[in-house]
């Protein structure tokens, strides 16, 4: 009898396998009185192929740094890990607008240094006259941009029903700030094999932000990468000169709570392009494992968030200054 029926025979509800690079570990979920999860820990324990039982009765059991004190180093096709020694940055356009604004702007930024292009097929907006993305077609123009330039990519997913379609197609799939508690999306995502960014929600508490990610570890898919991008506190935030309240300050208290990657995305914390670069250092410093930038060939004509993009001259001085700080913050 395998370990998995050994614990549903026990009378766990539910056993998912969460697979690592080495190890996979079951996370064994439903109520057993303490000695039935005894009996059945000492009974594991004894199996050759089972390395360690831990009992917990923690809500962040996969998230948590307690349980997993090792970081997770997520690996991306085709560009390394995210979460490793080295900064990862992520940048392109908030949304794929054409072939040719996309192709510019990714060949621009693999230059530059980027690891990761980003871009919208489907794009969630405050106001449904604005421009909501070319979807499938956008999510073309990406593969179209990754078979010409190397890079993977990463694209925003915004209900169940659109996983298999976006995953068919990215490297990533992206968890927008207004989904982050879209509970039957996130269960959906647990059952992929393909990594998942999970930006935080705009008035989402740190244990709120774990919870979510939990949803996504629990369906047995571990590769896991948080991301903050501001709050939810624009009046408090440079008295409303800045997009949102800027969460830096954050980076290491979820460090220390979480083994899981996290990026820092100053275009959409910041709202302006004068405040991405410090902001973008800052988050470096206090820990950042990368940046989510965006990025447009000329933005004052995008179609979505031309006041939060660099430019590519812009975007090269950044990484210019990245890769001064990697070796100071003790990065690559």
């Amino acid at each position: 009898m395998g370990i998995t029926q050994i614990a549903l025979k026990a009378g766990f509800e539910r056993v998912t396998p969460v697979r690592g690079d080495i190890n996979t570990v079951l996370n064994c979920i439903g109520k057993l009185s303490l000695y039935k999860k005894n009996s059945l820990k000492s009974r594991l324990e004894n199996l050759p192929e089972v390395e360690g039982v831990m009992v917990v009765d923690s809500p962040m059991r996969l998230s948590s740094r307690k349980y997993h004190p090792d970081n997770l180093a997520v690996r991306v096709n085709g560009s390394g890990e995210v979460g490793g020694k080295k900064i990862v940055v992520i940048a392109g356009p908030c949304s794929v607008e054409s072939e040719a604004q996309i192709l510019c702007t990714a060949e621009s930024v693999k230059n530059d240094g980027a690891d990761i292009l980003r871009g919208g097929a489907f794009k969630p907006r405050t106001s449904p006259y604005d421009f909501q993305g070319l979807g499938e077609e956008g999510l073309k123009l990406l593969a179209k941009a990754r078979k010409i330039t190397g890079l993977p990519f990463a694209t925003e997913v915004m209900s169940p029903e659109k996983v298999d379609l976006v995953a068919e197609y990215a490297d990533i799939l992206q968890v927008g700030a207004r989904n982050m508690q879209n509970f039957d999306l996130l269960k959906e995502l647990g059952k992929i094999n393909k990594p998942v960014i999970l930006k935080r929600g705009l008035a989402a508490t740190i244990d709120e932000f774990l919870g979510a990610a939990e949803y996504i570890l629990a369906g047995g898919n571990n590769r896991v990468i948080l991301c903050l991008r501001g709050v939810g506190g624009k009046l408090f935030a440079g008295g409303g000169l800045s997009r949102n309240l800027i969460d830096i300050g954050d980076i290491p208290l979820i460090k220390n709570r979480s083994h899981l990657p996290l990026l820092f995305d100053p275009s959409h914390a910041c709202g302006r392009i004068d405040m991405i670069e410090p902001m973008s250092l800052a988050a470096l410093c206090a820990g950042a494992d990368g940046l989510m930038v965006e990025v447009h060939r000329d933005p004052d004509n995008a179609l979505c968030d031309g006041l939060q993009s660099l430019n590519h001259g812009q975007f090269a001085t950044l990484m210019n200054k990245v890769r001064a700080i990697a070796p100071i913050v003790g990065r690559e």
